[in-house]
Order: C-alpha cells, then sequence, then structure tokens
C-alpha cells in the first residue's frame, strides 16, 4: 500500500510540474495522497507520458524538434467619443448599431445601449460593441466617417492592450495535465484495482479533478474571446453651451431655480414636522399651568369666604 501511494504522488508531482511552479506542485502532491491508488508500472507510464514534450493540442512531440513560436495573444479595447447636436445623438447611435448589425454577429455584437435625457443644452448617449479583432480598426474608421457625415466630430480616441500570453499557455498547460491525470485516474477505476474504500477515493478525485477542468475550459474560453473580440465603447456629447459670457450665469441661476424652490419647501416641511408635535407639548403644559392656578385660586377664595363667614358668626354672637 505504501508502495502504490508514492507512486501516485509521483504521478500527481509530475503532471503538475507541467502547468504550475514549485509551490503548487507541492499542494498537488499533498492532494495527490487522497486520490485512489494505481499500480507503480501505471504511474511509471504515466509520469514518462507527463515528461515528454507536449504539442499544443497535448500529444507527445516526436524527438526535441522545437515548436514554432505561438503569435501573442492580445486583448485590445477600443474607446471613441464624439461630440454632436443633441437632437442628432438619437439617429448617430441608430446608425453605429445599425452598422453592426449589417457586419453580422460574427463580426460585431451589441453589447449594451443607453441614452440620458437632455437637461437643457446637454445630453448623452452610450454604444458598447465586440468586433472581431482583426477588423476593429477599420471599423472605428467607420465610425469617424459617419460622425462626420451627420455634423459631429470626434474628440475623443483610445487603444489598450492586455498580453494574456502566459495566461493561456498556463492554463492550456494546467488542462492537458488535469486531463491526463483523469484518463488515468479512469483507467484505475475501470480496472477495479485496489479495496472498496481506495475506489470510492478515486471516484472523489474525478469529481474534483472535471471541476478543475471545467473551469480552466472557462478560463481559456473567457481569454481566447477577448483576443478574437475587442471591445468598444463608443460615447456621444451634446455641444454644450459656452462658458464665458454676461447671459451664462443668469441661465445657470435660472436652470437651478426649480431645485432650490424645492430645497427651500422641503426644509419647511422638515421644521413643521418636527415643531407640530412640540408645540402640542408646550400647550399642554401651558394648559396644565394654568389650571392648576385657577384651582389655586378658588381654594384660597373659599377659604378666605370660610373664615370671614365664621368671624361674622362669632361677632354676633
Amino acid at each position: 500500500m505504501r508502495s502504490i501511494s508514492l507512486a501516485v504522488t509521483a504521478l500527481a508531482l509530475t503532471l503538475a510540474g507541467c502547468s504550475q511552479s514549485h509551490e503548487e506542485s507541492a499542494a498537488q502532491m499533498a492532494d495527490a495522497e487522497t486520490v485512489a491508488p494505481a499500480a507503480p508500472q501505471e504511474a511509471k507510464g504515466a509520469a514518462d507520458s507527463a515528461a515528454k514534450p507536449l504539442t499544443q493540442d497535448g500529444a507527445s512531440a516526436p524527438g526535441q524538434a522545437a515548436q514554432a513560436p505561438r503569435p501573442p495573444q492580445i486583448a485590445y479595447t477600443y474607446q471613441f467619443g464624439f461630440r454632436i447636436a443633441e437632437k442628432a445623438i438619437t439617429p448617430l447611435q441608430q446608425r453605429h448599431a445599425d452598422l453592426c448589425e449589417s457586419k453580422g454577429p460574427q463580426v460585431c455584437r451589441i453589447i449594451a445601449m443607453e441614452q440620458s435625457g437632455a437637461e437643457g443644452d446637454y445630453a448623452y448617449g452610450k454604444l458598447e460593441l465586440d468586433v472581431v479583432a482583426n477588423q476593429a480598426r477599420a471599423f472605428g474608421k467607420e465610425l469617424g466617417k459617419i460622425a462626420k457625415g451627420e455634423g459631429g466630430e470626434e474628440v475623443r480616441s483610445a487603444i489598450a492592450g492586455e498580453d494574456l500570453s502566459k495566461q493561456i499557455v498556463d492554463t492550456e498547460a494546467r488542462l492537458r495535465a488535469r486531463t491526463l491525470l483523469r484518463d488515468r485516474l479512469m483507467e484505475i477505476l475501470a480496472t477495479r484495482k485496489g479495496s472498496v474504500a481506495e475506489l470510492v477515493e478515486a471516484e472523489r478525485g474525478v469529481a474534483q479533478v472535471n471541476e478543475e477542468i471545467d473551469q480552466a475550459q472557462s478560463w481559456l474560453a473567457e481569454m481566447k474571446g477577448r483576443v478574437a473580440y475587442s471591445h468598444m465603447t463608443v460615447s456621444y456629447d451634446s455641444s454644450a453651451p459656452g462658458s464665458g459670457g454676461f447671459l451664462h450665469p443668469i441661465r445657470n441661476a435660472l436652470g437651478s431655480l426649480g431645485s432650490i424652490l424645492g430645497t427651500v419647501i422641503a426644509g419647511i416641511i422638515v421644521v413643521l414636522t418636527a415643531l407640530i408635535p412640540i408645540t402640542c407639548v408646550v400647550v399642554l403644559l401651558v394648559w396644565g399651568l394654568r389650571r392648576l392656578r385657577t384651582l389655586n385660586r378658588k381654594r384660597r377664595s373659599g377659604d378666605e369666604t370660610g373664615d370671614d363667614a365664621a368671624k361674622t358668626m362669632g361677632d354676633s354672637a
């Protein structure tokens, strides 16, 4: 049993070396001890297969022939900004969206489209697209030509790229290693070698490896999608009024008049809401104090009247 566990440990360590660093390999070696054991001959054969050079599709490369260098895998993002009259934003945005749809979903895809309501002389819109990478720059030029034809001007443009070559290569290597480990574990389950407990652990190991394979495939697909399709953000701004001039502060004051009045009325409502219960309490206290004073006066008056009557009766006697 000890030799079998050591053999599986060597298998997992060799496979992990294809895609991860020394620290990750040590962690996988600890995980491999929980996987079902394989025969020493099977472990040795798997280790030899994993140690051979691998081609891009995961097959062993013949000899030591060097592979052709892969082109860099760069994900590009584009940003374009156009300034145009407020009433022309919607038509221009629609023309850009129509241009994207005319290219077909294999070339251009609409991701998001939004517009803001006009506030005075200002309006805003945004269009987000995914354009196939080898046509993204030409597509951006077409957007500029359409905007110019509608009376707009390009005021902002930017291109940014992120090199995903290393992440893609590492993910592919990890995917090949985990796939090979899964195949070996499936062979162990097929031969039914080992005790019931060991076979149960092997099934758990296969489930865990399948989860890692699915995760790596998702990452790989997401990164390759970013490389194949460039994300493009197109923004639209209306021509804002001039910042100088005699009427500019007056226009701003009139524009904010409604909000000022609303703020004042809201403040009055808050003050009245707070004063109503306070006023009720004060009125009750004043009324109570006056009531007590009135009662005290009546009591004193009754006492004085009784004393005078008693004195009068005493004099008469």
